[in-house]
C-alpha cells in the first residue's frame, strides 16, 4: 500500500473536540448565535480537511492505485505492554474517506438544522458540546490505525450517545431510554473486546495493516488449522457489531433511543453511530472472508432483522419509532451484504442510507416542530398543504428508501439483491441464496409499504390535528428546511456514483474503495458476473417489490377508509403480536431484567450493606474508635501507670527468656 505521512488528520479529529471543550466550558455564558458558531465551524472545517485529504489521496497513485493509497499520521506511543503496542496513529484510506466525509458532511447539516430546532432549549450550548464530542469520537473510530484506538472511539460514541439520548434528563422515561441503550451496547462491547483479544492472540498484533499482512501470508493449511479460533474471533466481533448497529439480539435499544432530540436521532441513529458495526466488518473483511460460517450467520441475522423490524415498523404510530425500525431494517440489509461477501455494496448502501434516513429524521423533526411536539401520526394528516418544503423533501426520502427507479436507494438496494445471487458460492451454493433472495425482496416490499403508509397518514388526507397543534401549525424556518433540501438532492443523485457495469458507465464508488476492501487473490471466493440478463432480472424484481409496496400503501392509506382497521380486526392475534413488537422487550425483561434486578438486590443487601457498609466501613470505624479509646486510657499522663505497664512488659519478656521462647 502506498502510504504518505500528512498533518491533516490530527486537526480533522481535534477540531470537533476543541469545539466541544469550548462550548462545554463557556458556552452557557455566551449568546446562542456564538455558541452555535462554536459548534458549527469545527465541523465545517473538518469536512473541508476530509475533502482535501481525499483529494490528496487521489493524487498518490492515479486511478488504479487510488483506493490502495493511504495517508497516515502518528502522534506518538500510547500503549506498550509486552507484545501489545498501540500508538496514537491515524490512517486515512478510501473507506476512511467515505466515512469521514459522511460524518462531517451530514453532521454539519444536522448541526445547522439544530440551530433552529433547539433554539429555545435551555441546554443549547451543552447540546452543541455533546454533538461536537460525538463527531470527534466517531472520527476517532474511523481514523484509528489499530483496534485498540478504534475501541476507544467505539466506547466514546457509546458514552456520548447516552448523554444525547438522555439529554432531557428531567424526564425519567428519557433517562431510562439512555440507560437501556448504554447497557445493551455494553453487552456488545464486551464481545467486541474479547474478539480483539482473541485476534491479538492469534496474530500478535492489533494494527489493521499488520493484520491484513498476516492474513495474506496464511496458507490454506494454516487457515484450516486455526479455523475454529478465527471463526470464534469473527463471531465475537460480529456480536459486538450487533450492539452498535442494532441487530438481533441487541437491537432493542434503538427504538427507545428516539427519546432524544430529533437531530440526535438523525446524527447518531441514521448516519453515523449505528453504521459503526458495518464499518468495522468492512474494514476487517479480509478476516471475515476466511470464516464462511460467520458470513452465513451475518447474512441470516441481517435479513431476519430487516424483516422483523419492517413488520414492527408497519404497526408503529409514533413517527420517530417508524423511522427507528426502518433504520434497524436498513442496517439489516447492510449486514446481509457483508454476509454475502459484498462489502462494497454494504458501504454504498451505508452512504445512500445516511442521506435519505437523515432527511427522513430531520423531516419528522420539522413535522414535530410544526405541531408543537406532537409525534402520534394518528393526530396528523393533510400536512402536505401547509408544510410544502417538509412534505416534498419527505416524499423524496420515502422514494429513495423504497428504491424508486433512479433514486439513491434504487441503486444501492438492487446491488445488494444482485450480490445475493452472484455470490452463491460464499453461501455454500445456491440453496441458501435461493431462500435469502425472495426474503430480501419481501423486506424491500415491506420498506416501501411502511414508509408510504407513514407518508400518506402524515401528509395526505384530512387533517386530524388537535386544537393546540392547529394553533401553532407552521412551516419550519429556512435554517431547518435548507438542510432538508440538500439531503433531498443527495438522496436523488448519490446513486449515480454506483452505476451497474451494464450501463457502460464507470462505477465510481466501487472504483474508489475496491482495492481497500478486496481480499487477496488467494481468498477471493466469488467472481463478479457480467450477465446483464441476470442483473436486469434482479433490478426488475427489486423494482416490482418496491412499487408493489407503494401501491398497496396507497390502496390502504392513501385513499383513507377503514381497510387497515378491518384487516387488523380479521387477524387480531397477529396484529397484537406485531403491535407489541413480538413481546421481545417483555421477554428480555422477564429473563435478563429480572435476573439482573435479583442480582442487584443480593449485591445491595449482602455485599454493599453487609460486607462493605457493616464489615469494611463500619468495622474500620469501630476498630479506630476502640483503638483510640484504648490508647487514650493508656496515655493518660499518670507516671505510676506508665511504670507499672513497663514493669509488667519487662516481666513478660524475662519470663519468655527463662522458658526459652525468646533468644536475647
Amino acid at each position: 500500500m502506498n502510504t504518505v505521512a500528512t498533518g491533516l488528520l490530527a486537526p480533522l479529529l481535534l477540531l470537533p473536540l476543541a469545539g466541544a471543550a469550548l462550548n462545554g466550558a463557556v458556552g452557557r455564558f455566551l449568546p446562542k448565535p456564538l455558541s452555535a458558531a462554536i459548534g458549527l465551524v469545527p465541523i465545517a472545517v473538518s469536512f473541508v480537511l476530509a475533502l482535501v485529504a481525499a483529494l490528496q489521496l487521489h493524487g498518490l497513485g492515479g486511478a488504479e492505485a487510488y483506493g490502495a493509497a493511504a495517508l497516515t499520521q502518528d502522534l506518538g506511543e500510547w500503549l506498550n505492554v509486552g507484545p501489545l503496542v498501540a500508538n496514537w496513529a491515524l490512517h486515512f484510506d478510501a473507506v476512511t474517506a467515505v466515512m469521514a466525509l459522511v460524518i462531517t458532511g451530514v453532521g454539519f447539516l444536522i448541526h445547522l438544522y439544530s440551530v433552529g430546532y433547539m433554539h429555545d432549549d435551555e441546554g443549547f450550548a451543552k447540546y452543541f458540546a455533546y454533538l461536537n464530542l460525538f463527531v470527534a469520537a466517531m472520527l476517532s473510530l474511523v481514523l484509528a490505525d489499530n483496534l485498540i484506538l478504534l475501541f476507544l472511539g467505539w466506547e466514546g460514541v457509546g458514552l456520548v450517545s447516552w448523554l444525547l439520548i438522555g439529554f432531557w434528563y428531567k424526564d425519567a422515561e428519557k433517562v431510562d431510554a439512555a440507560n437501556k441503550a448504554f447497557i445493551a451496547n455494553r453487552v456488545g462491547d464486551l464481545a467486541l473486546m474479547l474478539g480483539v483479544f482473541l485476534l491479538f492472540g492469534l496474530a500478535g498484533t492489533v494494527h489493521v495493516g499488520e493484520l491484513r499482512e498476516w492474513v495474506s501470508h496464511l496458507s490454506p493449511a494454516q487457515i484450516t488449522a486455526g479455523g475454529t479460533l478465527l471463526t470464534t474471533s469473527t463471531m465475537l466481533l460480529f456480536i459486538g457489531c450487533t450492539g452498535k448497529s442494532a441487530q438481533i439480539p441487541l437491537y432493542v435499544w434503538l427504538p427507545d433511543a428516539m427519546a432524544g432530540p430529533t437531530p440526535v436521532s438523525a446524527l447518531i441513529h441514521a448516519a453515523t453511530m449505528v453504521t459503526a458495526g458495518i464499518y468495522l466488518m468492512v474494514r476487517l473483511n479480509f478476516l471475515f472472508v476466511l470464516t464462511p460460517v460467520t458470513l452465513a450467520v451475518v447474512a441470516v441475522i441481517g435479513l431476519a432483522t430487516a424483516i422483523m423490524a419492517g413488520t414492527i415498523g408497519l404497526m408503529q404510530n409514533d413517527i420517530k419509532k417508524v423511522l427507528a425500525y426502518s433504520t434497524i431494517s436498513q442496517l439489516g440489509f447492510m449486514f446481509l451484504a457483508v454476509g454475502v461477501a459484498a462489502p462494497a455494496a454494504a458501504m454504498f448502501h451505508l452512504v445512500t442510507h445516511a442521506f435519505f434516513k437523515a432527511l427522513l429524521f430531520l423531516g419528522s423533526g420539522s413535522v414535530i416542530h410544526a405541531l408543537s411536539g406532537e409525534q402520534d401520526i394518528r393526530r396528523m394528516g393533510g400536512l402536505g398543504k401547509v408544510l410544502p418544503s417538509t412534505s416534498k423533501t419527505f416524499l423524496i426520502g420515502c422514494l429513495a428508501i423504497a428504491g424508486f427507479p433512479l433514486t439513491a436507494g434504487f441503486f444501492s438496494k438492487d446491488e445488494i439483491l444482485w450480490s445475493i445471487m452472484n455470490n452463491q458460492q460464499v453461501l455454500g451454493g445456491p440453496a441458501l441464496s435461493s431462500v435469502l433472495f425472495p426474503l430480501a425482496l419481501f423486506a424491500a416490499f415491506l420498506t416501501a409499504l411502511y414508509m408510504f403508509r407513514l407518508y400518506f397518514v402524515v401528509f395526505a388526507g384530512e387533517q386530524r390535528l388537535t386544537d393546540e397543534a392547529k394553533s401553532h401549525l407552521h412551516e419550519s424556518p429556512a435554517v431547518m428546511t435548507g438542510p432538508l433540501w440538500v439531503l433531498a438532492i443527495l438522496s436523488l443523485v448519490a446513486g449515480f456514483a454506483g452505476l451497474p457495469h451494464f450501463t457502460g458507465l464507470p462505477n465510481l464508488f466501487h472504483h474508489f474503495i475496491a482495492p481497500v476492501i478486496a481480499p487477496t487473490e488467494a481468498l477471493v471466493r466469488s467472481v463478479y458476473s457480467h450477465d446483464s440478463g441476470a442483473i436486469w432480472g434482479c433490478v426488475g424484481a427489486g423494482t416490482v417489490a418496491g412499487l408493489s409496496g407503494m401501491g398497496l400503501a396507497f390502496v390502504l392509506w392513501g385513499r383513507g377508509g377503514e381497510r387497515p382497521a378491518r384487516l387488523a380486526a380479521s387477524w387480531p392475534r397477529l396484529h397484537a403480536l406485531v403491535l407489541n413488537k413480538y413481546y421481545i422487550d417483555e421477554l428480555y425483561e422477564f429473563t435478563f431484567g429480572k435476573a439482573l434486578r435479583i442480582k442487584s438486590r443480593v449485591y445491595d443487601l449482602f455485599v454493599d450493606n453487609l460486607v462493605i457498609d457493616t464489615v469494611a466501613v463500619g468495622g474500620a470505624g469501630w476498630l479506630s474508635t476502640f483503638s483510640g479509646q484504648l490508647i487514650g486510657r493508656l496515655q493518660n499522663g499518670n507516671l505510676q501507670r506508665y511504670l507499672t505497664i513497663a514493669f509488667i512488659g519487662l516481666a513478660i519478656v524475662l519470663f519468655l527468656i527463662a522458658r526459652g521462647g525468646v533468644t536475647p
